[in-house]
């Protein structure tokens, strides 16, 4: 098998455009503009949905590219990359980017998530709210990128299909 290390998408030199400017086929946008979980989209395609962690961690605005004109200036950023696993298949890339000052009050249970999927944190909270979805292709790899606002407060996920994903 390989190792999962070269699934890892390059997802820094992406470029993101808005989902309602893009002709995307029925199927793809099915996925891509999901305004659901992905996780519990996910759900319905395998018996049993897993996340494996590959990075949990504060960075520096420096350190985020293209991602920090997204989001609100802050000293630093709580940073999540995980696989999302469909049975034993890496399915989904995702890294999600918070803002220190997004983790204030119940919002600092995000960065104790572990293998919990987003998904099932975030739509369990009454307000949540999506500001908008990006879409990106990108070495045949699909892409989406969404700032969501939790009790107002913003954070940014990007989920990257990997080939064994049910969306292709």
């Amino acid at each position: 098998m390989m190792s999962e290390a070269l699934l890892i998408p390059n997802w820094k030199t992406r470029d993101w455009y808005s989902a309602q400017n893009n002709s995307l086929s029925k199927p793809v946008a099915e996925w891509l503009l999901e305004e659901n979980s992905m996780t519990s989209r996910c759900e319905r395609f395998c018996r049993n949905v897993t996340v494996k962690p590959l990075f949990e961690g504060y960075v520096s605005a420096s350190s985020l590219g293209k991602e920090q004109q997204e989001l609100p200036i802050d000293t630093r950023y709580w940073v999540r990359e995980v696989f999302l696993f469909g049975d034993t298949i890496p399915w989904i890339w995702a890294r999600t980017v918070i803002p220190e000052m997004t983790l204030s009050g119940p919002e600092q249970r995000l960065i104790g998530l572990g293998d919990t999927p987003l998904g099932h944190y975030l739509f369990s909270q009454t307000a949540l709210e999506r500001d908008y979805i990006q879409v990106s292709l990108h070495d045949s790899l699909w892409g989406r990128r969404s700032r969501l606002r939790l009790s107002g407060k913003p954070l940014l996920l990007t989920e990257i299909f990997l080939p064994s994903s049910p969306l292709y």
